[in-house]
């Protein structure tokens, strides 16, 4: 009897491969170290003081400086690309995102996701996907979740369409659901080490800053970039993947430089703990220049000493005025890259 190979390689999930309630266990854990955070912080200028000194996070109550925020992040969603976005046409935004635990050095993380919605689009050749990712350490502890949302193709535009089924998002977690670090304190906070002395109460609601810094965004480091995370994404590499043949920038690259660029002004924005919501609003291409602004929403304490927390949405331009974000029709201005509500811990 002759043996029929079955195919080895996977081309990936299409919109009509998921059903609600659907566990998908994403493969190839990974061990971050410190080499993660020199390449961080060679790609990004990042430079919160609690991320970069082990005496500065020791002396916040921490026993050493955590890896970035964003590390996990981008570690955790690229986990889930292969399995929920590697035949995305845009990953279209988040909502619900809490980082549960730091991630050390020397922890290893995987990732796994669960279908919570569907909708197919009216064209009938794409669909938009709802997961709920969650991102684990080696003792199978979460340190972090979040909900996003893509937009998929279908590889037979002739399949039925599933039920819709769109999940109901808050617009904000609750100042009360965030989780702070154990041991985290602010009451010997060192401002001059940190860059600024802006404290919380320094802060009004509603007040916006200009971050004044620009970067211009370069094919080698957002692919280099893309690669450190496991993001294989094919609009990220490879140009007929678009029908303009060009190479679309991971939008965490985005977030990441935003986050960095937010610095000035935001210095003492030290640890992200909320994701709020956030909407890649344009694509961003190589010879962009990332600028961005801030806006602060709304500000709280916290159970722990001297560290409150505070709402802000930062918005990535790529051009036009500060402080710009939707045009009349409500409609995002073509110049705006990123829109992101988020939590951080501020010194109160």
């Amino acid at each position: 009897m002759m043996k029929t190979n079955a195919p080895k390689t996977n081309a990936g999930n299409f919109f009509e491969d998921y059903r609600i309630g659907q566990i998908l266990t994403h493969a190839v854990p990974r061990t971050v170290k410190m080499g993660e955070r020199a390449l961080y912080h060679a790609l990004y200028p990042a430079r919160h003081a609690l991320y970069s000194s082990d005496k500065f996070a020791q002396d916040c109550g921490l026993p050493f400086s955590p890896l970035d925020d964003m590390i996990a992040f981008h570690v955790v969603f690229g986990k889930s690309v292969p399995d929920v976005s590697l035949n995305a046409v845009a990953n279209l935004g988040y909502a619900q995102g809490r980082w549960l635990l730091p991630v050390w050095p020397g922890d290893t993380l995987r990732s796994e996701s669960e279908v919570i919605g569907l909708k197919e689009n009216s064209n009938g050749k794409t669909g938009v996907l709802y997961v709920r990712t969650t991102g684990l350490n080696q003792h199978d502890q979460p340190v972090m979740e979040y909900v996003r949302w893509v937009m998929v193709r279908k590889r037979d535009t002739s399949a039925p369409a599933p039920e819709t089924v769109v999940p109901p998002l808050t617009d904000a977690i609750k100042a009360t659901d965030l989780v702070i670090p154990e041991g985290l304190d602010f009451t010997s906070y060192n401002f001059a080490l940190s860059g600024e002395a802006h404290r919380m109460a320094d802060y009004d609601i509603g007040e916006k800053i200009d971050h004044i810094d620009g970067v211009t965004i370069e094919e080698a480091e957002h692919m280099m970039a893309t690669r450190l995370w496991q993001n294989t994404a094919k609009v990220h590499f490879d140009t007929s993947a678009r029908p303009d043949g060009t190479r679309l920038i991971y939008g965490g690259h985005v977030i990441s430089m935003a986050r960095a660029l937010s610095f000035n002004g935001l210095a003492n924005a030290q640890m992200v703990v909320g994701l709020n919501g956030g909407a890649h609003a344009n694509p961003c291409l190589a010879g962009d220049t990332i600028r961005a602004w801030s806006e602060v929403l709304d500000k709280a304490e916290t159970s722990a000493p001297g560290v409150g927390a505070i709402r802000l949405r930062l918005v990535a331009t790529k051009g036009g005025e500060a402080f710009a974000l939707r045009s009349e029709d409500g409609k995002y201005l073509p110049t705006v890259l990123l829109d992101l509500d988020y939590w951080a811990l501020m010194p109160l």
